[in-house]
């Protein structure tokens, strides 16, 4: 009797990532390393956004097999907060380069200046840095993004504000300072080719009837707030 042929196992997360661990890593650049793939990743969010991210993709920019990029991320979610570590290391080298402020809320300014200016360079990050706070436990945040918070923190601490108040002043700086950078940031072109901005914001999708206040703020809201409202609205919130 002719023998049967095995049939092949499905495939499941630890076959590919047992696969991923065989699959070759050295890419056109030579082999890789976790910092590489961050960085290219980043220069796809930017070109691409982030729905033009994938590990295909990735891959293909680096000159790898897909799988390859398992052992630097272990699948997207990891990739995910890869690139909000990318992130925080970037403000951290921009933060090195200038001294720190000798007050405490100068200091905050200092933060939400640099911040601002990373995510002025890399727009299309700023909704990750909200989606994966809501998805990444606190423990298991790269221990970038958990400098971020502990750089404030100790700020706070060490200016004695006391344990309560520390708490506080963080969590309304952090809510402040994401959410200025969401507004400031988000999508408003419909068609962003057009030189009318009442076209170029699609404001005719727009009921008169039904939204007339926002039809007529439109064109103000579209104009960026800039680093300056981000200093009132900081200088308001701290009472200073």
């Amino acid at each position: 009797m002719p023998k049967e042929t095995p049939k092949e196992k499905p495939k499941g997360k630890a076959t590919d990532a047992a696969e991923g661990r065989r699959a070759s890593d050295r890419g056109r650049y030579g082999r890789l390393s976790r910092e590489r793939v961050l960085a290219t990743a980043l220069e796809v969010v930017d070109r691409d956004g982030l729905s033009g991210l994938s590990m295909r993709k990735l891959g293909a920019e680096l000159g790898v097999e897909a799988m390859a990029l398992y052992r630097y991320a272990a699948g997207k979610g990891a990739l995910l907060d890869g690139l909000v570590e990318a992130f925080c290391q970037e403000l951290e080298g921009d933060l090195a380069a200038k001294p720190r402020a000798d007050d405490w809320r100068r200091e905050l300014h200092r933060i939400a200046l640099a911040t601002y200016g990373v995510a002025l360079r890399h727009p299309n990050m700023v909704p990750l840095l909200a989606t994966r706070l809501l998805s990444t436990p606190l423990a298991r945040r790269p221990a970038a993004v958990l400098r971020s918070d502990e750089r404030v923190l100790a700020l706070l601490h060490d200016a004695g504000l006391g344990d309560r108040r520390t708490v506080q002043v963080h969590r309304a700086f952090t809510a402040w300072l994401l959410g200025y950078l969401l507004v400031e940031l988000r999508a408003m072109d419909d068609e962003p080719g057009e030189q009318d901005p009442a076209f170029r914001l699609g404001l005719h999708r727009m009921p008169a009837q039904e939204f007339p206040r926002l039809r007529a703020t439109a064109i103000s809201l579209d104009g960026r707030g800039g680093p300056k409202q981000l200093a009132a609205g900081l200088d308001a919130l701290l009472g200073s």
